[in-house]
């Protein structure tokens, strides 16, 4: 689990220097020429030569540069099986990826990669914490039962790894948590809590991706995929994820000030209505 989520942020750090490909590459993509053999190729990308020539022969990559009687492969040929690696990675299988790929011309490899780590790069940016029994046991006390443990699981809170540890993706809701039962909240009214802010959080998540779809890619796909639209349409993608979360804050500071202006008005009320009948007794 701690690999997969070092894997996870590298792919984000390097999100923005594949992004963008089009226009210049770093250091770690710098321009080789034609001048790789298959065999130097598949040193570079971890891959066999027998699986390069396999996703040659599916239309994967385009042919190399024959020179003599030896064949000679570039950066489009790594950056293409830098992404068909990093989409099998994510349980894509080589149709779909032969989809993405088809009728892309040269030089779209980079793009696409960037494109492909913008989309999927994660939105969390916290650094998980590691606990065991004891320790979440010492920071909730005993209302860390079987049925409050297993909630917390199932809400994603905790990710048990083995040998009694379990993994914190959001160190953040488990100090809020924490915070709450501190302050007088029991362990069970919290969770509920969460699972509610859980559940209306997937409806804005979704409501968001159904956006960016309808919106900016689902016209992109009609039109044909145009490759020279692609950094558009990555741009877009970029500019969208962090605005879906400011507004989501934006809009939760209006509602709460609202709720609680709202709630305690009524609370006011409802002691003056109370002290006002006492009198009158």
């Amino acid at each position: 689990m701690a690999r997969k989520n070092s894997d996870i942020a590298e792919k984000a750090e390097d999100a923005g220097a594949a992004a963008n490909g089009a226009s210049g590459r770093g250091p770690a993509e710098a321009d080789t020429g034609d001048d790789l053999t298959i065999e130097q190729l598949a040193a570079q990308t971890g891959m066999t030569v027998r699986n390069i020539r396999a996703h040659q022969s599916r239309g994967l990559l385009p042919p190399p540069t024959i020179r003599g009687r030896t064949g000679f492969y570039g950066d489009e040929h790594l950056l293409r099986l830098r992404l068909i690696a990093e989409m099998q990675a994510d349980g894509f299988n080589l149709k779909a990826i032969d989809r993405l790929l088809a009728g892309t011309g040269a030089g779209a490899a980079a793009e696409l990669l960037g494109f492909k780590r913008a989309l999927t790069a994660p939105f969390e940016q916290e650094e998980p914490e590691f606990l065991d029994e004891a320790e979440i046991a010492a920071r909730f006390g005993d209302a860390t039962d079987g049925k409050m443990l297993a909630k917390s699981i199932k809400l994603g809170l905790l990710v048990p790894v083995g040998e009694g540890r379990y993994e914190v993706p959001s160190p953040t809701l488990l100090r809020a948590g924490e915070e709450l039962t501190r302050s007088g909240v029991s362990l069970e009214a919290a969770i509920r809590v969460l699972e509610q802010l859980n559940r209306h959080s997937e409806g804005v998540a979704e409501a968001f991706v159904k956006l960016f779809l309808e919106q900016l890619w689902r016209p992109f796909e009609a039109a044909g995929r145009p490759e020279e639209r692609l950094p558009e349409v990555r741009e877009a993608l970029e500019r969208v994820r962090p605005l879906a979360s400011e507004a989501l804050l934006a809009v939760f500071q209006r509602k709460m000030t609202q709720a609680v202006e709202q709630a305690f008005g009524r609370e006011l009320e409802r002691g003056a209505e109370s002290r006002h009948r006492s009198r009158r007794r």
